[in-house]
C-alpha cells in the first residue's frame, strides 16, 4: 500500500515524536545546554537543572547528553519519573540500580550504606557517577528533595561523588523550594525557549533530509505558517508536519502550501502562535502508565517497575 512515505520518496518519518537520535537537531540553544550540562558534570558540580515547557526537546536532550557521557569515564544513568507518587525509598532503590548496587536493600541505612560503598567503586576506579533525571516535575515531595540532598552530601575531599541532572517543566523550581538548602545546591540552570521562524525552517529541513526527502515540499509561506501555528515548540511542529504530509498525500499534492498548514492546524486545535503549553495543545496522553492515574489513587510502585520494564528504562 502506498504511504506519503512513497509519496514524498522519503527513506522514513521524518516527524515522530519518537525521542530517535538520529534525528536531534543541534539548534543553538541546545547545543549551549549541552554544552554546559557537561561542563557541570565535568567538573562534578552537584545539581544542575533544565526546564522547559512541553514539548521543548527536554528528554530528547536528556538522551543525547546520556549519549555524549563517555563509559570510560562515566557511570551515567537516565532515571524517568512517571508518577508523582513515588516514595524516597523506591527513588534511593532505582537510582541504586541505575549504578550497579546488586541486590539493593529494602531498609534505608543499609541502601545509603550500599550506594555509598557503590560511589566510591566509581570514584576509585576514576570514573564519574552522573545520575540524569527526566520528568523531574515529578518529585513534588519535600521528602524526596531532602533525598537529593543528601546524596550530594557525599563526598570525598577532592570532590562529589553523584552529580545530578533535572530535566522538566518550570514546577521544578517550585518543588525545588520544598526544600531551600537543595535549591541553594543548584550549581547550573538552562531554560529552553521555543524556536525562533528561522530555527523553525532549519529544523523541518534537518528532518526532512535526515528522512531522504530529494525536494522541499514546504513553501516558505507554509513554512512561516508551521512555526505561527506551533508557537516554535518542536513536539507541535513534528505533529503539524507529519499531519500536513499525510493530507498533502492524500489530496496528491506534491506541495504544501500556507493554506494546507492553516487547515491541518485547525483541524489540531491550535490557537496560532499561542503557547501551547498555556494551551495544553500538546500535552501528552498515556493511558497505560502509572501516571495517568487520577490524582489521590494508590501508587503501586510495583507497577511502576514492570511498566519501566517494559519501556526498556530500567
Amino acid at each position: 500500500m502506498t504511504t506519503y512515505i512513497d509519496f514524498f520518496e522519503l527513506t522514513t518519518e521524518p516527524f515522530s515524536n519518537a525521542p530517535v537520535s538520529r534525528f536531534y537537531y543541534n539548534s543553538v540553544q541546545h547545543s549551549q545546554a549541552l554544552t554546559r550540562l557537561m561542563h557541570a558534570v565535568s567538573y562534578m558540580k552537584g545539581l544542575s537543572i533544565l526546564v522547559g515547557d512541553i514539548g521543548a526537546g527536554k528528554t530528547t536532550l536528556a538522551r543525547r547528553m546520556l549519549d555524549s557521557l563517555p563509559e570510560a569515564e562515566y557511570e551515567a544513568a537516565l532515571l524517568v519519573i512517571i508518577h508523582s507518587g513515588i516514595t524516597a525509598n523506591w527513588l534511593l532503590r532505582r537510582i541504586a540500580l541505575q549504578l550497579g548496587v546488586e541486590n539493593p536493600a529494602q531498609e534505608k541505612l543499609a541502601l545509603l550504606s550500599q550506594l555509598y560503598q557503590r560511589l566510591l567503586q566509581i570514584y576509585e576506579s576514576g570514573k564519574k557517577a552522573v545520575v540524569l533525571i527526566d520528568e523531574a516535575q515529578m518529585l513534588e515531595t519535600r521528602e524526596l528533595m531532602e533525598e537529593f540532598r543528601g546524596l550530594l552530601n557525599l563526598e570525598v575531599p577532592e570532590r562529589k561523588l553523584i552529580s545530578f541532572v533535572f530535566f522538566g517543566l518550570p514546577e521544578i523550581e517550585k518543588n525545588l523550594k520544598l526544600d531551600p538548602p537543595l535549591a541553594q545546591r543548584v550549581a547550573f540552570r538552562y531554560k529552553l525557549e521555543p524556536f525562533t521562524a528561522e530555527s523553525t525552517e532549519a529544523y523541518i529541513k534537518h528532518r526532512l533530509r535526515l528522512a531522504g526527502c530529494p525536494r522541499m515540499p514546504f513553501t516558505p509561506e507554509a513554512l512561516l505558517a508551521v512555526h505561527q501555528a506551533s508557537g516554535g515548540t518542536p513536539r507541535v511542529i513534528n505533529t503539524l508536519c507529519d499531519n500536513a504530509l499525510f493530507e498533502a498525500f492524500l489530496s496528491r499534492q506534491e506541495s504544501i502550501s500556507e493554506e494546507l498548514i492553516r487547515r491541518v492546524a485547525d483541524n489540531l486545535g491550535l490557537q496560532g502562535s499561542v503557547s501551547p503549553a498555556a494551551e495544553g495543545v500538546s500535552k501528552p496522553t498515556a493511558s497505560l502508565a502509572p501516571s495517568s492515574r487520577p490524582s489521590g489513587s494508590k501508587v503501586d510502585l510495583a507497577e511502576i517497575d514492570r511498566y519501566l520494564e517494559g519501556l526498556g528504562k530500567l
